[in-house]
C-alpha cells in the first residue's frame, strides 16, 4: 500500500497547536527535578525573523527537549531587547510611537517563531520597553548608586550638532554624524556611569572558571579589560618651554626598557597641557579643533593618518639632563587611556615609527634579536616588536627587556622629583566605566531628578517605575523628552522645591544585561528575581547553556558579568557571580551573492543553472543574465536573503531546522543552498515514508532488545547510535548527531522495507520496532513535528515531546572490531577492519590480503610489517 507523502503544512501546526494546549513547555520553580537553563540571546524585535534567529533558535531548542527528555526541569523563555535607535528612527520616519511600531513587530516575529516549533516557555515572556521590567531595572540602579557603583561625572562625547545628541563612536563617519551628516564636536557632558572599573580584576580573574566557554572568547574578554603592569614616570619640563604652573609630564609606559629610544612625548587633544599650550597658539588651537571634529573609536585612530603638532614645549631625559624631548599633541592619544600622554619609540613600535618618519624625528634601536650586530643593526621602515637584547642604552645594554625593565623601574624609583619618586610601577587596565547615558526618547528613563538646591535625588521606590509619556513629537531634533511640556517637571522629593527629571534614558545594553535573570521569575512585582538559591536550594542561575553570536563576545557578556556582580553586591542574587556557565557562539548562515545591471537581487527572484561544470545565474521574471558574486552573511544590503516564512511555507519547519544543524559544524558558518534544503527536505521524506509504510506490523508488536540471533544486528546499531548522539547533543556537535542519525536510517532501511512488504522475518519485528522507537525519540529534539507523527502512526501513547530519553544497553555498544589506517611506505593508503581480538599474526595475514597491498608489493614479499596493536599497520615494501 503506498504511503502518502509527509504534509508540513498540516502536521506542525496540529502539533503546535497539542502542545500548547498541554502546557509541555511552561516550567514551574518548585519542580523537583534537577534543573537545567538553556537561552538563547534574545533579538530585538526588527519586524521580521531571519534565518540566524532560525539557527540559534534550533540549536537551544534541541539542547532544551533533549534535556527534558534525560529528566530535568528545564527553563527555555523567550523575550524581546525592545528599546533602541531604530524604533525611534521609525517613529520619526513614520510617524509612529514607537511604542506601537515595537509591538506590532513583536506580534509578526512572534508568529513566526512560533511556526518553528521551539519548546518556549511563553508564559514568561516580557520585553525590555516593558514598565513591569524597567520598573527593576530603575531600582537596580538606585541600588547600584547607593552601592557606590554609580557616579555621575563629566566626560567627553561625540556631539551631534543637528540631531542634538551624543553619538557611539560607530555612528561617526568620517567625522560626521551617521544620520545627519553633520561634522561631530567632541563635548563635555555630565553623564552617568556605571562603575565597571571596581571590578577589573575580578572580572578578568572569573574568566578562569568559565571552562565551558570557547577559549577565543575569553582572551577577547582579557584583551578588552586590558591588564597590564608598567611604570608611571614623571617627566620633568624643561625650563622656559612650558606654560606657567606646569613643571612635569605624567606618562605610564609598559616597556620602560626602552626609554633610551624615546623621540619624542604625545599629548591628547584635550590634555590639560595641550589645552593652556593651545590658548596662546591659533595654530595648535584649530589642529586641536580639527582632532576633535574626528572619530574617537579604536577603529577610527587607528586607520586615520597619523598627525601631531609640536607644541614647542620640551621634557628632560630622567636619566640625562642634557637631553630633551619635543612634545606634540597628537590624534591617536586619548585621555581615556593611561595618563593622556605617552613617549614615542620609534624603533619598537609601528605607529610611533610611522610618526617619526613623517616628522623626521630620530629612530634609535634599543632592542635587537639576540644574534644581531649592534654595530649595523638598523630601524628603517618596520618596528622590531620582539624579544632580544637591550643595545643603544647604556646602562642597559646586553639586558634582557624585562632586566632592563626592573632596572629602570628600581633607578627612577630612588630618584625624587618634587618629594615624590619618578616612578612608580603600577597597574593599570584598559577596560573604562561604562556611560550609560543617552539622549533619546525610547529606552529606559534614569529614575533621578535634578534639584538647584538638592542636587541629583534619587526616585524615591515607591514612585517607581518612571514611565516614559506617550505623547511626544519627533518632530524637532534632539531628546524628546527635554522638548515634553510636562513630563520632565517635578517637584522634589527631598525639599519638595521645583526640580527637573533627569531626560536621559540608559544604553540598551543595561536591558540586555540582567535579562536572564528576570526570566526565572517575571511576575515577581517586589524584586528584579528569584533569589538563585531559597531555603538551601539551588535556583535557576547561572544559565546552563548560553548560546549567540559572536559578534556579543566583548560588551554584551562583559556587561552580563558586571551585572551579575553588582546584582550579589546589592542583594538581588545570592551566591551567583558568572551569569552563565556555558557559553556557545554559533556561526553565521551565509548566501551566495548576485547583481545584475539594476544591482543586487534577491535568491528569490533568481534560477541557477549548471551546465559542462559551470553555473549561471539568471533573472526569472525576464531571463536577463545575473553575475554570482561571492557567499557572504545574508544582508539586507547584499539582498542575499531567504525569508524563514518561505522555507517553512514550502519545505517545513521540520526541513529547516534539519539543514540548520545537519550542514556543517555549529561554530562555523552554514551555507544556504537550495540543494542542500531540497536534500534535508528528501530525508523527511524518507523517514516518514520508510516508518510509517512499516507501522501497521510494527504497531502490532512490543520492542525488545536482540542479543544474538536475526535482530542482534539492528539492536546493536540503534544503541551504539543513541548512545553516540547523546553524546554529541551534550557537546552540541549537532551535525555529527545528524551523520549518525543518516547512517541508522540506512542501517534500518532494508527490514524496514521488508515489514512495509509483510516480509520481515517474525523474530526481527521486537528489536526493529525498538530501534524505530529509538530513532523517533533521537529526532524528536531536531524534528519534532515529524517525530510526533512517526510516533502516533506506530501507535505511541502519549506525545513524543513528553517522552524520556531511552536508555542504551551497554553490552551492546562495544565495538568488538576495529579499523587500522594501513600505511605503505609511510602513507596512508587505505582501512583494514578486523576484529578487535585479532592477535598480530592475524592483523599481518588480513593486511597482505588486501587489494592495495598486494597491488604495491606486485608480487614481492614486504620488507617488514609494522603493526601497533589497536593504532596502525605500516607495510614497508
Amino acid at each position: 500500500m503506498a504511503t502518502e507523502r509527509y504534509n508540513p503544512r498540516v502536521s506542525e501546526p496540529r502539533w503546535q497547536k497539542a502542545w500548547t494546549e498541554a502546557r509541555l513547555f511552561e516550567t514551574a520553580n518548585d519542580d523537583p527535578r534537577p534543573k537545567y537553563y538553556v537561552l538563547e540571546m534574545f533579538p530585538y524585535p526588527s519586524g521580521r525573523i531571519h534565518m540566524g534567529h532560525v539557527r540559534n533558535y534550533t540549536m537551544g531548542d534541541v539542547v532544551a527537549r533533549y534535556k527534558r527528555a534525560t529528566g530535568h526541569n528545564v527553563l527555555h523563555p523567550m523575550g524581546w531587547d525592545a528599546f533602541g535607535l531604530p524604533a525611534e528612527n521609525a517613529a520619526r520616519d513614520n510617524k509612529v510611537n514607537p511604542r506601537d511600531w515595537t509591538y506590532a513587530n513583536i506580534d509578526t516575529m512572534k508568529g513566526q517563531l512560533k511556526t518553528m516549533g521551539l519548546s518556549l516557555d511563553w508564559a514568561r515572556e516580557f520585553a525590555t520597553c516593558d514598565p513591569a521590567y524597567y520598573k527593576h531595572q530603575q531600582k537596580m540602579f538606585l541600588d547600584f548608586w547607593r552601592a557606590g557603583l554609580v557616579e555621575r561625572r563629566s566626560a567627553k562625547v561625540n556631539w551631534d550638532p543637528v540631531d542634538m545628541t551624543v553619538l557611539a563612536n560607530e555612528q561617526v563617519i568620517d567625522g560626521r554624524g551617521w544620520r545627519s551628516g553633520a561634522p561631530v564636536e567632541q563635548r563635555d557632558l555630565t553623564q552617568w556611569f556605571f562603575k565597571i572599573t571596581a571590578m577589573n580584576q575580578e572580572l578578568l580573574d572569573g574568566l578562569e572558571a568559565l571552562d565551558r566557554w570557547p577559549e577565543k572568547v575569553r582572551v577577547m574578554q582579557q584583551n578588552w579589560i586590558g591588564r597590564s603592569e608598567g611604570l608611571l614616570i614623571r617627566w620633568p619640563l624643561a625650563a622656559g618651554t612650558a606654560p606657567a604652573g606646569e613643571n612635569e609630564l605624567e606618562v605610564y609606559t609598559t616597556r620602560p626598557d626602552t626609554i633610551f629610544g624615546a623621540s619624542f612625548m604625545a599629548i591628547a587633544a584635550d590634555h590639560p597641557l595641550a589645552k593652556k599650550a593651545a590658548a596662546n597658539n591659533p595654530e595648535l588651537a584649530a589642529f586641536i579643533e580639527e582632532i576633535r571634529r574626528s572619530g574617537t573609536s579604536a577603529a577610527a585612530i587607528e586607520t586615520a593618518e597619523k598627525k601631531g603638532f609640536d607644541t614647542g614645549i620640551r621634557v628632560v631625559h630622567p636619566f640625562d639632563d642634557s637631553w630633551t624631548l619635543p612634545v606634540y599633541v597628537a590624534n591617536f592619544v586619548l585621555m581615556d587611556y593611561g595618563t593622556g600622554a605617552i613617549f614615542g619609540c620609534p624603533s619598537g613600535d609601528q605607529r610611533d615609527l610611522d610618526f617619526a618618519n613623517k616628522y623626521g624625528l630620530p629612530v634609535v634601536p634599543v632592542v635587537m634579536p639576540e644574534n644581531a650586530d649592534a654595530a649595523t643593526f638598523q630601524i628603517i621602515d618596520e618596528a622590531y616588536v620582539d624579544d632580544g637584547v637591550m643595545i643603544n642604552s647604556r646602562f642597559l645594554d646586553g639586558m634582557k627587556p624585562q632586566a632592563a625593565f626592573d632596572d629602570v623601574a628600581d633607578r627612577l624609583e630612588k630618584i625624587s622629583i618634587g618629594n615624590r619618586p619618578m616612578a612608580e610601577r603600577k597597574v593599570q587596565f584598559r577596560l573604562r566605566d561604562w556611560l550609560i547615558s543617552r539622549q533619546r526618547y525610547w529606552g529606559c528613563p534614569i529614575p533621578v531628578i535634578h534639584c538647584e538646591a538638592c542636587g541629583a535625588v534619587p526616585v524615591p521606590d515607591s514612585q517607581l517605575p518612571i514611565e516614559l509619556p506617550t505623547d511626544v513629537s519627533f518632530d524637532r531634533p534632539g531628546n524628546p523628552l527635554d522638548h515634553h511640556p510636562t513630563w520632565k517637571n517635578v517637584a522634589c522629593p527631598q525639599c519638595g522645591g521645583e526640580a527637573r527629571r533627569d531626560t536621559d534614558t540608559m544604553d540598551t545594553f543595561v536591558d540586555s544585561s540582567w535579562y536572564f535573570a528576570r526570566f526565572t521569575d517575571p511576575w515577581n512585582e517586589d524584586q528584579p528575581t528569584t533569589l538563585d538559591y531559597v531555603d538551601g536550594k539551588n535556583g535557576w542561575l547561572p544559565v546552563d547553556q548560553y548560546i549567540g553570536g559572536i559578534e556579543h563576545a566583548i560588551l554584551h557578556l562583559l556587561y552580563s558579568r558586571f551585572f551579575s556582580r553588582a546584582m550579589k553586591a546589592t542583594g538581588h542574587v545570592n551566591t551567583v557571580e558568572e551569569p552563565f556557565a556555558g557559553l556557545f557562539t554559533q556561526g553565521m548562515v551565509v548566501h551566495e551573492t548576485y547583481k545584475g545591471p539594476q544591482g543586487w537581487v534577491t535568491p528569490a527572484e533568481v534560477k541557477v543553472e549548471e551546465a559542462d561544470g559551470k553555473r549561471s545565474a539568471t533573472l526569472l521574471a525576464t531571463g536577463e543574465p545575473l553575475t554570482i558574486g561571492p557567499i557572504e552573511k545574508m544582508s539586507k544590503s547584499r539582498k542575499n536573503v531567504v525569508d524563514p516564512d518561505d522555507i517553512i511555507a514550502s519545505y517545513g519547519a521540520d526541513t529547516a531546522r534539519w539543514f540548520m544543524l545537519s550542514d556543517s559544524p555549529p561554530d562555523r558558518d552554514v551555507i544556504w543552498t537550495e540543494a542542500g534544503v531540497e536534500g534535508a527536505h528528501r530525508f523527511v521524506q524518507r523517514l516518514w515514508r520508510l516508518t510509517s509504510g512499516a507501522a501497521p506490523q510494527l504497531s502490532k508488536t512490543a520492542p525488545a532488545t536482540a542479543r544474538d540471533g536475526e535482530g542482534a544486528a539492528i539492536s546493536k546499531a540503534a544503541h551504539k547510535a543513541l548512545k553516540a548522539v547523546g553524546e554529541d547533543i551534550e557537546k552540541l556537535s549537532f551535525n555529527k548527531a545528524v551523520a549518525r542519525l543518516y547512517e541508522l536510517t540506512n542501517a534500518l532501511q532494508e527490514p524496514l522495507n521488508q515489514a512495509a512488504e509483510g516480509t520481515l522475518a517474525p523474530e526481527k519485528a521486537p528489536a526493529l520496532r525498538e530501534a524505530v522507537d529509538m530513532l523517533v525519540a533521537m529526532i524528536a529534539p531536531m524534528m519534532p513535528h515529524l517525530a510526533e507523527e512517526c510516533r502516533a502512526a506506530l501507535g505511541g501513547t502519549g506525545m513524543a515531546a513528553e517522552q524520556g530519553w531511552p536508555g542504551f544497553d551497554p553490552a551492546l555498544v562495544v565495538d568488538d572490531q576495529f579499523t587500522y589506517p594501513v600505511q605503505i611506505n609511510g602513507r596512508k593508503r587505505g582501512d583494514l577492519t578486523i576484529a578487535r581480538d585479532a592477535d598480530q599474526a592475524a592483523v599481518e595475514t588480513a593486511v597482505l590480503e588486501l587489494d592495495i597491498v598486494r597491488k604495491a608489493l606486485d608480487g614481492k614479499a614486504p620488507r617488514k610489517v609494522i603493526v601497533v596493536p589497536q593504532r596502525i599497520v605500516n607495510v614497508v615494501a
